[in-house]
């Protein structure tokens, strides 16, 4: 007799013309931890949505602790302890933990909130993730893996027996992962199984017990994760070929100076930052949680206001308070949060992506259509952006997708500074591959990339040099030669390296 808490049998989906899912098997072993996997647009999420009753399938069975059902809705889902926490977190930033825990499930004494019973349900709550949290703290002000969490919280208190974690690691740092991954751990002890949807496959080899691949439509691989479970083998079979990984980044000539900072600081954010960037070269910036990276670039691009210090754009000493004037000293940025930074929800695709172009656009006071046509059909070939129609919602395509229409905004001015932070946040594999390959496309042509990110293979792969932050402070730059994971890590983490020059202190003097 098997063990599986949730089987899925023959499940056929489409939308119109569109066969989105053909025959998937899929099924989960009680107390696993188990990898959904694909490329954006594969059907992962609509087999989701069908297992939480979001979505209908067309064909199929499902099969919840032995008990046949051929239909699902919310209700049900919900009753039968299944809970899926979405990519685009639904909390509400100025509510407490407890609010954002019980929105829409409140307790209550007659008509009035019964505050004190749902702050010890909380507490019970909390406690049963080991997470010291006070449930009066306001959302705001938690980190993004507490954010993810409270989340995870919301899924316990309808007692949910599965987990669907699509995404979940998307915007958080490596401490923040493995706060995530210890409540996941904590979870999977207590019985509660989870569905991890993920890009990031290390994290998969990491945590998962077992995985399933789907392409196009279809379960093309599935098995347990073992010693002999590698990256590349289930990269291999999410995009049906070899991938290389080798020949993306690509030596160019590298111009002039046209961002530097000298001594910048702002209150207790960052202190004492020297960095250069020349034409044509692409820079990462790494470290770990609370480093100040995303808070440094902010300024930079006059979204902070007040600062100490000095920047320099192609030389010449500028006062970075507002952003039009980063713009129009030709410096892009894409921010870290695309849900709250990045997207204007209420806005198409088309209207989303040609945003930093209107005033391009306007003839006589009216947008010009085919200019802007002409313009977002160039980036949807050119970043290869899945969407049906530009003029629907941005909200209907995938996270990745929609990433892709944040880079598509930060290109499209034309820049010749891109600030890039977390830039593949959401994207499968293979569309990472097209996007580092499109930032040395453009490095050739002479445009200068800063890319903030935690993920060491990122780096590896696209920047000429790195510098290492601590606590605020640049501890470490490291040439393309010099980078290492461990070199990395040590100097992040406040360790020293012999080799760890700073070759900025030693060019400029």
């Amino acid at each position: 007799m098997n063990n599986y808490i949730i089987e899925m049998q023959g499940i056929k989906k489409s939308f119109g013309p569109n066969l989105v899912l053909k025959s998937v098997d899929f099924a989960l072993k009680a107390g696993s931890i188990h990898a959904l996997l694909g490329e954006n647009g594969t059907g992962k999420s609509t087999l989701m949505n069908i297992l939480s009753g979001i979505l209908p399938c067309d064909e199929g069975e499902i099969i919840i602790n032995g008990e046949s059902r051929n239909m699902m809705i919310p209700g049900i889902a919900d009753a039968m302890g299944i809970a899926f926490i979405h990519q685009e977190l639904a909390l509400i930033n100025d509510l407490s933990v407890t609010e954002n825990l019980f929105l829409g499930s409140e307790k209550k004494r007659g008509i009035f909130l019964d505050k004190k019973k749902m702050t010890e349900k909380s507490e019970e709550i909390l406690a049963r993730m080991n997470v010291n949290i006070n449930p009066a703290t306001l959302v705001c002000d938690l980190n993004a893996s507490y954010k993810q969490i409270i989340e995870i919280g919301k899924a316990l208190l309808k007692d949910a027996k599965v987990i669907i974690m699509d995404e979940p690691t998307t915007s958080l740092t490596d401490v923040e992962i493995g706060q995530v991954f210890r409540i996941m751990k904590t979870l999977k002890e207590q019985g509660v199984s989870m569905i991890f949807i993920s890009h990031k496959l290390n994290e998969v080899i990491e945590i998962c017990d077992s995985y399933t691949v789907m392409r196009d439509g279809e379960v093309v691989s599935k098995g347990e994760v073992t010693e002999e479970t590698t990256e590349h083998m289930l990269a291999k079979h999410m995009v049906g070929k070899e991938l290389s990984y080798n020949d993306i980044y690509k030596a160019r000539d590298i111009g002039e100076t046209v961002l530097e900072l000298k001594a910048l600081e702002r209150s207790r954010e960052f202190r004492n930052i020297n960095l250069y960037v020349k034409k044509g070269e692409v820079i990462g910036v790494t470290g770990l949680l609370g480093d100040g990276r995303s808070e440094l670039f902010e300024t930079v691009f006059g979204i902070k206001g007040k600062y100490g210090g000095e920047i320099y754009v192609n030389g010449k000493l500028v006062k970075m308070t507002y952003t039009s004037l980063a713009q129009d000293l030709g410096i892009s940025y894409v921010p870290r949060n695309r849900k709250e930074n990045g997207i204007i929800k209420d806005l198409s695709v088309a209207e989303n992506m040609s945003l930093p172009i209107l005033k391009k656009l306007k003839k006589s006071g009216l947008i010009n259509r085919k200019m802007e046509k002409e313009f977002n059909d160039n980036y949807v070939n050119n970043l290869n952006i899945k969407v049906s129609d530009l003029q629907n919602l941005i909200t209907s395509l995938s996270g990745g997708n929609q990433q892709k229409v944040v880079l598509a905004k930060a290109l499209g001015t034309n820049p010749q500074l891109v600030i890039l932070d977390n830039p593949t946040q959401g994207v499968d594999i293979g569309a990472k591959l097209e996007i580092y390959s499109i930032i040395m496309k453009l490095a050739k042509q002479g445009v200068s990339f800063i890319i903030l990110s935690s993920e060491a293979q990122e780096i590896f792969m696209t920047c000429d040099r790195t510098y290492v932050m601590f606590h605020g402070e640049i501890r470490g730059e490291f040439s393309r030669s010099e980078i290492s994971e461990e070199n990395i890590m040590c100097v992040a983490t406040g360790g020293t390296l012999d080799n760890s020059i700073n070759s900025y202190t030693e060019e400029m003097g």
